[in-house]
């Protein structure tokens, strides 16, 4: 089986408890891809030096964060030094952990996206120059490489982001091909969950977010209301209606995820006795493929 688990970025969330589980799986024998977020500690550098975090809302009600190229540049040291830092502490638990991003090899790619749809004050702008990206293509024959040779992926935004080419840039006749060249690659922000989901998908592997909380919950402000398993449409669009605020990109991630070929998906407290096992054992909120909608469906 393969692991793939995402490291929450919340300050609530310690990542020893998930490293200490990874090198626990990986002298068992599984193989594991740790992918890892950063938007919190973004946020407290980005402060530390005066900068105020700009988060936008798209007219689908979606809240993302508006990537400028300032922005982009802390965005980049950080997540270098949490990357860094994760690998170090997996080596220190035995493991041979190597740190990826999605540019090194191209590993996440895809179309960078400049200009956004965004609602202001109730009206609906176009907002440029941000760094900021979708994934469409992920390098599996990198991380496969990296598996058969006994290593343990840490990967993390940012991912590869193709620039558009400019106008008078474009093929000038109807004779001319597309060239391989089209755009310059730059490095873009993009959503750790969903980097998560796509490398799962890549792999057909099983998906672990791990986050602050004990899973999704019917009544956010009731633990008692855990929703364990996810294996309907129906049990699916009661996933949706429950999953509110940042608990909804994590559900986007996951249908993503299961679309694109996991087995399963595992919402689940990082901060559980050995929380990746523990999800894998039953913990948490279980999504199935059988639960999401297929294309006929929607």
């Amino acid at each position: 089986m393969t692991v793939v688990v995402k490291v929450g970025g919340a300050r609530a969330v310690d990542p020893e408890g998930a490293l200490a589980d990874v090198a626990s799986l990986v002298e068992d024998g599984e193989d594991v891809v740790v992918v890892h977020g950063g938007s919190t500690a973004v946020d407290d550098t980005l402060e530390r030096m005066d900068i105020e975090p700009e988060y936008v809302e798209t007219p689908s009600g979606v809240v993302g964060r508006f990537t400028d190229e300032e922005t982009m540049e802390v965005f980049e040291m950080v997540f270098g030094h949490l990357n860094t830092q994760l690998v170090a502490g997996l080596q220190s638990q035995g493991v041979d952990a190597v740190g990826l991003n999605g540019v090194d090899g191209k590993l996440l790619a895809g179309p960078r996206k400049s200009a956004v749809r965004v609602v202001e004050d109730g009206k609906r702008k176009i907002r440029r120059g941000d760094h900021s990206g979708s994934i469409k293509e992920v390098n599996d024959e990198l991380l496969y490489t990296l598996l058969d040779d006994g290593y343990t992926p840490v990967a993390g935004p940012p991912m590869a982001g193709r620039e558009a080419r400019s106008p008078s840039e474009q093929p000038s006749g109807d004779d001319e091909e597309p060239r391989d060249d089209d755009g310059a690659w730059l490095p873009v922000n993009t959503d750790a969950d969903r980097s998560a989901a796509a490398i799962a998908g890549a792999l057909d592997a099983t998906l672990v977010l791990l986050t602050d909380v004990a899973g999704v919950h019917a009544d956010p402000d009731d633990p008692e209301t855990l929703i364990e398993s996810v294996e309907s449409g129906a049990d699916w669009a009661a996933l949706e209606d429950a999953a509110e605020g940042f608990m909804g990109r994590k559900i986007m991630a996951v249908e993503e995820a299961l679309t694109d070929g996991a087995p399963e998906a595992v919402v689940a407290d990082a901060n559980a006795d050995a929380p990746i096992s523990s999800a894998l054992e039953g913990s948490g909120t279980h999504v199935y493929q059988t639960a999401v909608p297929t294309e006929a469906e929607q």
